[in-house]
């Protein structure tokens, strides 16, 4: 959830429909068809509302892959997005694939079980999450991809995938991301610290691992002079006030979660505060795929603002 900083009698208005906004993702996209392959989606003829782009490097021209190293109940993910020469995302084609190549689409078998469990399956949520990236999403607005109901692990994982990707484009770097998932956390420390400014603020975030485990969790929100939005308070009395929460209790909240688990995913989002939630569980989860991989070099996120 971001607000502005300074407090006016004329902000109260905005500030209380942003809280209200920020309670729950407002994305669905309407602008994209299916091809042939259930598990990708491209843009179609028809226009979705996107977000206008405001701060934060466009995206450059071509196409991006991410693939897991490792299988998981004998599935990996492999995932693609194209962007076109105005910095939109034109298809993204997000799977999950067994050692034969076959989809989890594909599956008749797990696709039935999964649906009698969960209400959904990857036949269901994985086009529509693909979706939403040529939808509402195609400028690289990650916030605006929502979780399905029953299949929230992959959602977020497709949250997480995503932004990497985007990062990837922003630089233009076409280079293949690896992710070695499943592998162990190695020792140190991690860093991550986005480039702009929100209302204000900016994320900068760290991790300490020994023996596998988060140790320390190190989430803030800072501004230009490097004061923390926890000590801001006249933004945590309005925020207080608006939402039934403020930084001063969803950070620690967010940290202590994470140290508790070690796992990203299994951190709960804060009723009023779903915005720096999601935030939170996506760096969280770079993080992790980082320390993975044993890269201690800092993380610079060149995150995009879009307009409201």
């Amino acid at each position: 959830m971001k607000f502005k900083s300074v407090i006016t009698g004329a902000s109260v208005v905005a500030i209380s429909a942003l809280a209200l906004a920020g309670c729950g993702s407002s994305s669905s996209s309407s602008s994209s068809s299916s091809s042939k392959k259930s598990s990708s989606s491209s843009s179609s003829a028809k226009t979705t509302k996107v977000a206008k782009l405001t701060a934060g490097s466009k995206m450059k021209a071509g196409t991006y892959n991410l693939e897991e190293e490792n299988y998981s109940h004998g599935y990996r993910t492999k995932m693609s997005i194209t962007v076109n020469n105005n910095g939109k995302i034109t298809k993204s084609s997000y799977d999950q694939v067994n050692k034969n190549g076959k989809s989890k689409v594909d599956d008749t078998s797990y696709n039935k079980q999964m649906k009698k469990i969960a209400g959904t399956n990857p036949k269901t949520y994985m086009p529509k999450l693909n979706k939403t990236l040529t939808g509402s999403a195609a400028t690289g607005n990650v916030g605006s991809i929502d979780v399905v109901t029953g299949a929230t692990e992959s959602s977020k994982t497709f949250q997480n995938y995503t932004q990497q990707l985007v990062q990837a484009a922003q630089a233009g770097n076409k280079s293949t991301i690896k992710i070695d998932n499943g592998a162990k956390m190695k020792d140190g420390t991690y860093k991550l610290n986005e480039k702009n400014y929100s209302h204000g603020y900016k994320v900068t975030f760290a991790i300490t691992v020994k023996d596998n485990k988060i140790t320390k969790s190190e989430y803030n929100q800072v501004n230009k002079n490097g004061k923390s939005k926890v000590d801001d308070a006249a933004y945590n009395k309005q925020m207080k006030k608006v939402a039934k929460t403020n930084p001063k209790t969803y950070q620690p909240a967010l940290n202590k979660s994470l140290v508790k688990s070690s796992d990203p995913t299994k951190v709960d989002v804060v009723t009023g505060a779903t915005e720096s939630s999601n935030t939170f569980i996506m760096y969280a989860e770079q993080l992790q795929n980082a320390a993975q991989k044993g890269d201690t070099n800092t993380i610079t996120v060149d995150n995009m603002i879009f307009s409201e």
